[in-house]
């Protein structure tokens, strides 16, 4: 595929079929492809148009590793304290899930490309509208990023762990002290099938005028 071709999936179909795809294969991704599914998450709008957001490509197998480190870093230190803390409740897709993270991690080495989303900025920790509006110029773009990977058929899952430490990170990316990185974006081709997802009914999320008031279940 190059930079110019279209992705004709729908757009319904992307957002209806798109998941977290943490098992992919370590086969390479076109730097043609990628650039075109960056320049389609750079349609997003940000804050003032500001375009205030810098997409870090990270390809050197060295880096991945690093990032690879710092992901099995905090699992290892949270993952037993959160299944303590779930005890029993852990049902059957939360088992699934935990396998899936689990695997990503062990396999995190071998991830072809993994794209860091940052924000140009130090995002300030107070007021709280301040980073709730820093993060609002950065996500709609993760989201684009994300549907466009899903049009073309490739894995990709959103994760913040490996920022669990700013500086460390920084120091991984040679990131200055006025990038913040925001989210870290695994992405490759898929083992196995995208397969349908499952939804709670749009009626028992939906309030109207008040939370709690459901006229639409």
């Amino acid at each position: 595929m190059t930079q110019h071709e279209s992705l004709t999936m729908s757009l319904e179909e992307a957002m209806r079929t798109q998941r977290a795809i943490r098992r992919i294969k370590p086969d390479p991704v076109d730097d043609a492809l990628l650039l075109h599914i960056l320049e389609l998450a750079m349609k997003a709008p940000t804050g003032s148009n500001a375009q205030n957001w810098e997409f870090i490509v990270v390809k050197d197998r060295e880096v991945v590793a690093k990032l690879g480190r710092l992901n099995r870093t905090a699992i290892n230190l949270g993952g037993e304290m959160y299944k303590r803390m779930l005890g029993n409740r852990m049902d059957e897709k939360m088992l699934r899930n935990e396998k899936a993270v689990r695997w990503q991690a062990e396999h995190f080495d071998e991830i072809p490309v993994v794209i860091v989303a940052c924000l140009k900025g130090v995002v300030p920790p107070w007021p709280p509208v301040a980073v709730t509006s820093a993060y609002g110029s950065i996500y709609p773009a993760v989201q684009n990023l994300l549907l466009a990977a899903r049009a073309a058929g490739l894995g990709a899952a959103l994760i913040t762990i490996p920022l669990w430490s700013k500086l460390l990170a920084r120091r991984v990316l040679g990131l200055p002290w006025n990038v913040t990185p925001c989210a870290v974006i695994p992405m490759g081709w898929p083992i196995g099938k995208y397969g349908p997802t499952t939804r709670r009914p749009v009626g028992e999320l939906v309030s109207l005028d008040r939370y709690g008031n459901r006229p639409f279940m």
